[in-house]
């Protein structure tokens, strides 16, 4: 009797620990570059992005595991930005003075909710553009990382990234 040809899946939890200095780096270097919130800490990002990953049963690959942590990565930031978005607007509780630091968050807050929108509508217009800056907005992977992530050449990560950018900016700054 033969055994089994299909190669062995790795499970979410396998893939954290060996990718886990990785993913840390990314999501400390995204939390400074989107104004450090401080309700959402590094390990709590990772924490995160872990739960919304932990129930696959197993990953093609490593760059099919990274594609999907960048994903989740998105989804929690834009979570949490709303949550704060929300609290900002009142969410029940009196109005609080803010300081400089918590201002700071706001404004990323809210710029995070408007890049999630327009890239909705990217989405529908052009899929692969969406996925290149979802890795490199929200998960903060560089060209190589990003190329690896999508199975794309880094060239093509550098293009992509150019015209989404353009794009991101035309639907972010509307002429009057």
């Amino acid at each position: 009797m033969t055994e089994d040809a299909t190669p062995r899946r790795e499970t979410s939890r396998e893939l954290v620990q060996a990718l886990y200095a990785e993913l840390k780096q990314v999501a400390s270097r995204e939390r400074w570059r989107l104004g450090n919130a401080p309700t959402l800490q590094t390990t709590a990002l990772i924490s995160e992005t872990y739960l919304k990953l932990h129930k696959v049963e197993g990953w093609n690959d490593r760059e099919h595991f990274l594609r999907a942590a960048a994903v989740a990565m998105r989804q929690v930031l834009v979570d949490a930005a709303r949550e704060r978005f929300a609290l900002k607007r009142g969410g029940g509780l009196m109005p609080d003075t803010l300081s400089a630091a918590e201002r700071v968050a706001i404004e990323s807050d809210d710029e995070i909710l408007h890049v999630n929108e327009a890239l909705e509508r990217l989405q529908e217009l052009d899929p692969r553009l969406a996925e290149v800056v979802e890795c490199r907005f929200f998960a903060g992977y560089s060209d190589a990382e990003t190329a690896q992530a999508l199975d794309i050449s880094e060239r093509t990560v550098r293009r992509d990234w150019l015209k989404a950018k353009a794009w991101l900016f035309t639907e972010l700054n509307p002429v009057s």
